[in-house]
This record gives structure tokens, C-alpha cells and sequence, in this order.
């Protein structure tokens, strides 16, 4: 409020752009004397007028507006408009506050308005003419010496140019974020047209431009990503995001030695995906109806909690045997020494050896060096033995 003066109703301000009338002017979120208020918006300032001052407008540089907010109205309550503002300066005019606690203020707009004033107001605060005035006037000798400032107001000043250079840095990055959306989804469509023409015209291609173009399109990854959009619902929407899942991960899931962390499948999916990424809540309930949808892979959960993608065709019976014909090829297996063999994570490794020895193939042996499995001897000479009974 103290970034408000006093200016005589002669002096010109600029070309008026938009003017509100019922206007209510709050100091924070106290009310102040100024209501019924009609407000002004120049390239530089805002003011307001009021009949019951005719000869005086209160005046507020734009250049002194760090944020613009707004706050909707309800049923007993405007809606009003939240200008944030730097520290305050001095000003040779007189004010309505000599100092104000708070930091913004608040526009109550009485008489509706609001909409278009907040619409020209991001405008003016988007130009900022007032720098383009600074820039092209030519300073008079008198001032010349007042641009140069020491001490807490200089530091003040250079504060607040730091801050709004970091804002318009941050809009400008995601704008070119938003557009670097927009082209990645024009390279999916090129990509699918350009695969369906190659298919209608496989003999006029050679095999080896086919091959090529094919690892052009896969180094892009999936090439037309599930997204909430194009699904009718947001069930719809996780089963065929399950089913896409699956089509991508189960060839990799293969290589791996039939199965692959959650994590790791998470990673690799959003990288796939290019920017329609996937949020972690919409991914494991995709991965819990691969069972009930009856893909090839599954999910499954060990019993100290970590989750894995496996494939169905492999049961954990299958799992275990062939952790115990390692074990007894190997003698003994740590969870790095089987991790190091199947090229999979040492926490997969270790769930293996557990889930082994949980089926009765593998017996522990817990040392300061970690833990080191042997395949289960007691359970192996009962087999030989029940053999020789049989045989008898």
C-alpha cells in the first residue's frame, strides 16, 4: 500500500487501456478507506479516481508489481485480483500509507470486470514499456548520478531484477518445453505414416532401406503411446496401457532370464515413451491386470516385498530348479556371483537364492562375508535314497 501516491488529475499517465468501476482497495488483507473505487490501466501505471476526490488519482507503478494473482469469488464475496509488490521506495509524492506490513494487495471487483482487467493487466506486465521508456530516454544530467545505488536499497533493486529475470527465464523454458511436445508428437505421426507406406509398397523398397528404416523408428521407442485422451475411461485406459506394456517389456523380460524388476521396467518404459510419461501409481495398476488380463507376463510380489515382472510361461517351481542345478554346478552362490551369471540385479539374485531355499533346494550359510548358499545335500541323498529303496 505504501507503493501507492497522490498525483493531481491534470497529469497525464499515458493512453488509458481498460477501466473497472467498483473497485474496493485492500492493504494485504485489511480493507482500506478507498471504495467504490474507478481503476485505470496505462503501459506504465495503474490508478484509481473516486468523486470524492476529483482533483487527486492514487497512482502505482507497474514497474513496482512483482506477481499477479487472483482469488475467486463465491456467493457472499467478489472475486479480487492480488498484486504482489517489492520493497517499497522513496517517492517524492505524498502517500496514502507512510509504510504498510504487507507485501501485496488485494482489487475487490464489486461490479464484475475482473476477467478483463486481469486479461489486459498480464498483458502491460508482459511488455513492460516501462523498460522500453527507460531504455530510449535519454537520462537528464541532474539524475544521471541517482541511477548508480550503494548500500540496502541497491542490493534491494538488484534482488528484484535477479527475481525477474529468473521468471521470465522460467516461462520462456516451458514454453519451449510445450513446443518440444508438440513436434515430438508430430515425429510419432510422420513415423506411422511413413511405416505404413512402407508396407504398401514393400517391392519398391529394398530389404536393406527396410531394415534401416525399422531401427530408425525402434531408437524412437513406442511409437504411438497409450495416453488417458484417447481411452474412454481410465479403466480402459490401464488395460490397454497393460497390454502395450507387455508387447514392449516381453522380449527384454526374455533376455533377462524371464524376469526384470519393477523398477527397471519402469525406467525403461518411460524412456520408450519419450514425454508421455507414466506416473508410478498408473504403472504398477497397469502391471497388477496383466494376470487377470492373461498376458504374457505377470506381476509378482516376493514375500519381503519386491515386486517383479515375470514371465507366465515360468513358474517358481521352474525358477528354483534351475537355482539349484546352478548351486550344485557352482558348489556355493552368493546373490553378486548369481547376478554376475544371469545379468540381472543382485536384489532379483538374492530373492532367487531365498525363494530356492524357501523350496527346500538351498541351505544358507550366514558368515561376516554376507550370505552364501549351498545347494540342500540333506535334500538331495533322501532323493538317491528313496531311489535305492525303490530299486530294492
Amino acid at each position: 500500500m505504501d507503493r501507492f501516491y497522490f498525483l493531481d488529475s491534470s497529469v497525464v499517465l499515458g493512453d488509458v487501456i481498460t477501466s473497472c468501476k467498483g473497485i474496493r482497495l485492500y492493504d494485504g488483507d485489511t480493507k482500506t478507506k478507498f471504495e467504490g473505487e474507478v481503476a485505470h490501466l496505462t503501459p506504465c501505471h495503474f490508478f484509481l479516481t473516486s468523486g470524492t476526490r476529483p482533483k487527486l488519482k492514487l497512482v502505482l507503478d507497474l514497474k513496482c508489481v512483482i506477481l499477479m494473482d487472483d482469488e475467486a469469488g463465491g456467493m457472499l464475496r467478489s472475486s479480487k485480483i492480488i498484486l504482489h509488490l517489492s520493497q517499497s521506495e522513496n517517492i517524492q509524492h505524498s502517500r496514502p500509507v507512510a509504510r504498510s506490513t504487507a507485501s501485496y494487495i488485494k482489487l475487490s471487483f464489486t461490479e464484475g470486470g475482473s476477467s478483463q482487467l486481469k486479461q489486459e493487466m498480464t498483458k502491460v506486465l508482459s511488455n513492460k514499456a516501462w523498460e522500453k521508456t527507460i531504455r530510449t530516454a535519454p537520462a537528464p544530467p541532474s539524475q544521471v548520478s541517482s541511477v548508480t545505488r550503494s548500500g540496502i536499497v541497491g542490493i534491494e533493486r538488484k534482488m528484484q531484477e535477479k527475481m525477474q529475470n529468473t521468471a521470465t527465464n522460467i516461462n520462456v523454458a516451458f514454453q519451449d518445453l510445450k513446443n518440444l511436445m508438440d513436434m515430438a508428437k508430430d515425429m510419432v505421426r510422420i513415423a506411422n505414416a511413413m511405416s505404413t507406406k512402407i508396407k504398401e509398397r514393400q517391392g519398391d523398397i529394398s530389404e536393406d532401406e527396410t531394415v534401416k528404416f525399422k531401427s530408425y523408428l525402434l531408437s524412437l521407442g513406442i511409437d504411438d503411446p497409450v495416453t488417458r485422451e484417447s481411452c474412454a475411461s481410465g479403466d480402459s485406459y490401464r488395460r490397454q496401457l497393460a497390454k502395450q506394456m507387455v508387447d514392449f517389456l516381453q522380449k527384454p523380460i526374455t533376455e533377462m532370464g524371464g524376469m526384470m524388476a519393477v523398477t527397471d521396467a519402469y525406467c525403461r518404459v518411460n524412456r520408450a515413451r519419450g514425454l508421455e510419461l507414466l506416473s508410478p501409481e498408473d504403472f504398477l495398476q497397469s502391471c497388477r491386470l496383466m494376470k487377470e488380463l492373461n498376458l504374457p507376463v505377470k506381476l509378482r510380489e516376493y514375500d519381503s516385498g519386491v515386486l517383479v515382472l515375470q514371465l507366465q510361461s515360468q513358474s517358481d517351481a521352474e525358477l528354483d530348479k534351475e537355482t539349484f542345478k546352478l548351486l550344485e554346478e557352482r558348489q556355493k552362490l552368493t546373490a553378486v556371483e548369481l547376478s554376475q551369471i544371469l545379468s540381472i540385479s543382485v536384489l532379483l539374485a538374492r530373492e532367487r537364492l531365498l525363494s530356492a531355499e524357501k523350496a527346500a533346494f538351498a541351505c544358507r550359510d550366514d558368515t561376516v562375508q554376507g550370505l552364501i548358499f549351498y545347494p540342500n545335500l540333506f535334500l538331495h541323498d533322501l532323493a538317491e535314497n528313496v531311489k535305492l529303496y525303490r530299486r530294492k
